[in-house]
């Protein structure tokens, strides 16, 4: 990729060929007689699960929460099923030398509330999400503007609001793919309104998408219907969705199955061998920006100090990827060799210290019984692995648990949670004792997005507590490189002191594995594994 220097249409960032996705199931809904037959009517229901937190966009950094806040909310970009960027409420997105960047928006635009969106809209929201006392999830993507601080409340001084449609944003140091990031739910506006009551908008949300919240039946139902008055690409093309929070994922299949469910984002893996004979053309099975690791919490004491690094390399070492992803996922997972995605571009399965990342029994049970002579944990130590019950991740545990027992000759167990916003609160306050999954969907497409948010000191989804100075200025320097091929090299750096660490064990990059019925047709899963759900048709 060449760099530019000014930026008024965002299309020159795009993933790499590798990720270049074809639609499934009746075309890519941009097909020119599709769309003069005009939208559908139908009702498309979609499985999901009960979001962890109100719908604001700075406080929802997980996968349930994020597919209402997408197609609610309309920022200043948008990604593509392909992951390339188009300006959304955007004009355009401009700068010099990459640090001061001026932000022209589209005129017209309104909240479903009625009042207009305008630059005021931006630089509030963002400030709001920035301030320390308002704890907001999202906060870290904040930092690189002017005045950001995680020490006391501040103005992020950066921004400057020129005119209704135009604001400044200044960076503490050039970054070049700072326009990338501006189709996350981070970046969106947000109305008068919300700053009046953010715990009443984060339940009744005001937005400005493709769709406008409904209602919401917690641990039942979120109903979205078209909003009328959106102005942007994302046209909606069904009468609504409905996301249905189920706690069992072979419940959402077989619903699928059984015709009362139009679209599973996750088959279950008891249905991997099948799913795709059983659904045909129906079926989706496409590399997407997701990677599933094992996160190890500073504060458990096991994990601490140089015995607690090489625990963590051992319980690498000894658990068969290759064996996992072929018999439990039926080569839908691809064991990992780095802390990213093979579909984000710089991506490379030679990252110097990646042997970590392979099955061997026997180093991992010699780094074990190193650690052990070292800082003893006792022969009575148990490792536990936590995840949330309501969704099919047991299957795999209980493998790896069988690596760790057989490797290291130690017990081994899932530490289930009920649902996932137990599993998550259990974890954003430290109450689990032992390990955990941690799964990341990549929020834009950047080798930045799987580092940052996850591992630097701060980050809003950094639920390890891990910190390393070295690594936050590796990422920092990738961050600040004016060429892409530069910063890619900066960030395989900061990967391979993650690999001196471990604060996070990679297990295997996913691909979505999902279905969807015969009554819908246009349904497309893109880069970050979530339909298009605004492209959805469906017949009365």
């Amino acid at each position: 990729m060449t760099p530019r220097r000014r930026l008024a249409g965002i299309g020159a960032f795009t993933l790499t060929s590798a990720l270049l996705l074809s639609a499934c199931g009746g075309g890519s809904g941009d097909d020119p007689e599709a769309a003069n037959e005009g939208p559908s009517t139908g009702i498309v229901t979609v499985s999901n699960g009960e979001p962890q937190n109100p719908l604001i966009p700075t406080m929802t950094n997980e996968t349930y929460g994020s597919k209402v806040i997408s197609n609610i909310f309309a920022g200043l970009v948008y990604y593509d099923a392909e992951g390339q960027v188009h300006n959304e409420m955007a004009e355009s997105i401009e700068s010099e030398d990459n640090q001061t960047w001026t932000i022209t928006l589209k005129d017209g635009w309104t909240f479903t509330d009625g009042t207009p969106v305008t630059a005021q809209s931006y630089v509030d929201a963002w400030n709001y999400g920035a301030k320390l006392s308002n704890k907001q999830n999202l906060s870290y993507f904040f930092e690189p503007i002017e005045g950001f601080s995680y020490d006391k409340d501040s103005e992020l001084t950066g921004l400057t609001v020129v005119s209704d449609t135009e604001f400044t944003v200044k960076l503490n140091q050039p970054e070049s793919d700072f326009p990338m990031r501006l189709g996350y739910a981070a970046f969106m506006p947000l109305p008068e309104s919300f700053f009046d009551d953010p715990k009443a908008a984060g339940e009744t949300p005001v937005g400005n998408g493709p769709y406008k919240v409904e209602t919401w039946e917690h641990n039942s139902l979120i109903e979205l219907r078209p909003n009328e008055d959106y102005k942007g690409e994302r046209t909606v093309q069904n009468g609504g969705v409905d996301l249905m929070a189920y706690t069992e994922e072979d419940t959402a299949y077989n619903d699928l199955l059984g015709g009362s469910l139009d679209i599973v984002t996750n088959v279950p893996s008891s249905s991997f061998a099948t799913f795709e004979d059983e659904l045909g053309e129906r079926a989706v099975n496409q590399p997407s920006a997701v990677i599933q690791v094992i996160n190890v919490p500073e504060y458990v004491k096991e994990f601490q100090g140089e015995a607690g690094t090489m625990r963590r390399e051992a319980i690498s070492m000894a658990i068969d990827r290759d064996q996992i992803t072929e018999t439990i996922y039926n080569g839908s997972r691809t064991p990992a060799t780095d802390f990213t995605s093979p579909v984000i571009d710089g991506w490379t399965e030679e990252l110097p210290g990646n042997e970590v990342l392979k099955y061997d029994a026997a180093a991992a049970k010699k780094l074990w019984d190193e650690a052990e002579a070292m800082d003893p944990v006792g022969a009575d130590f148990t490792l536990q692995i936590a995840s949330n019950a309501d969704s099919d991740h047991q299957t795999w545990v209980d493998a790896v648990c069988n690596n760790v027992r057989s490797s290291l000759e130690i017990g081994c167990e899932f530490d289930p949670y009920p649902t996932f916003d137990e599993f998550l609160d259990a974890r954003d306050n430290e109450g689990i004792s032992g390990i955990f999954r941690g799964g990341w969907q990549a929020d834009y497409p950047a080798m930045s997005n799987f580092l940052g948010p996850i591992y630097g000191t701060g980050a809003g989804s950094n639920d390890m507590g891990y910190s390393n100075k070295e690594f936050d200025a590796k990422l920092k320097e990738g961050n600040g490189a004016s060429d892409p091929a530069e910063a890619i090299e900066h960030y395989k750096e900061a990967q391979t002191i993650l690999l001196e660490d471990m604060p996070g064990i990679p297990l295997w990059y996913q691909n979505v594995t999902a279905g969807f019925s015969e009554s819908v047709d246009n349904v497309v899963f893109g880069w970050d594994s979530d339909p298009l759900l605004y492209q959805v048709t469906k017949s009365e």
